[in-house]
């Protein structure tokens, strides 16, 4: 169930961006909701999480790693996580680049999703809320640049391809890891959610004017985790580790 939720959150997007890809705004709202919704499950579900399982006081390194290597996945993908897709530089992102930086985020975001019981946790949420805008750009970007020919369609599905299979894979490897390595995988993964949502919310306003648009997005997407934060340990009483 989680696999296939995992699948179909990258091929919607992909589906998305192809068809409505010339909407850069639209892509942008989608990644200002998601960055909302994403800080808000770091800070209410993930960091809690890492902080109450984990024995060592050194965790909080493993979180400034996630930082740390979400930037320097970041120098591959040309920060396509977070929007930075422009129609005149899209032959400074190579593909191979692209797809070995999106591979390694996704496949970490999913070592975590391992010892998952529940179908709809905040922090598959939190995935899956973060895979829809970053497929829509992907499939904006692979299935609408100019030079796009029916030949040129092999590479671009290869890359939705293994993209949409990097987070099951990740999970399917986390079944090998020793259970109490799950606090460090979840503040790496922490750490790369922070820097991607913090950076999403506070870099795109140039002007320093207020953008009600982006703070009632912020909004709804913390208000949507907040909802699932409250729902969740309601229903779960307390979470598995």
């Amino acid at each position: 169930m989680i696999v296939l939720l995992l699948i179909l959150s990258v091929i919607t997007g992909v589906f998305l961006g192809k068809h409505f890809g010339k909407k850069e705004k639209l892509a942008k709202n989608l990644l200002i909701l998601s960055a909302g919704f994403l800080i808000t499950i770091c800070l209410n579900e993930v960091f809690p999480q890492v902080y109450t399982a984990g024995e060592s006081s050194n965790l909080g390194i493993f979180v400034i790693l996630g930082v740390l290597l979400q930037m320097i996945l970041e120098a591959l993908t040309k920060g396509f996580e977070h929007g930075h897709f422009h129609h005149h530089n899209e032959q400074n992102i190579l593909p191979v680049a692209l797809m070995v930086g999106l591979f390694v985020h996704a496949f970490i975001e999913g070592i975590p999703l391992a010892n998952e019981k529940e179908a709809l946790s905040p922090y598959l949420l939190g995935i899956l809320f973060h895979n829809l805008p970053i497929s829509f750009i992907l499939g904006a970007f692979l299935f609408n640049r100019k030079d796009t020919k029916s030949s040129s369609s092999y590479p671009s599905l290869l890359i939705v391809g293994l993209f949409a299979l990097a987070s099951p894979l990740g999970m399917l490897l986390g079944n090998y890891f020793n259970p109490d390595l799950q606090p460090y995988f979840l503040a790496v993964v922490g750490g790369i959610f922070l820097h991607i949502s913090s950076v999403i919310i506070f870099e795109s306003n140039k002007n320093h004017n207020i953008d009600w648009t982006k703070i009632g997005l912020v909004i709804l997407g913390v208000s949507l985790a907040l909802f699932m934060h409250l729902f969740h340990s309601h229903s779960a009483g307390g979470h598995h580790h």
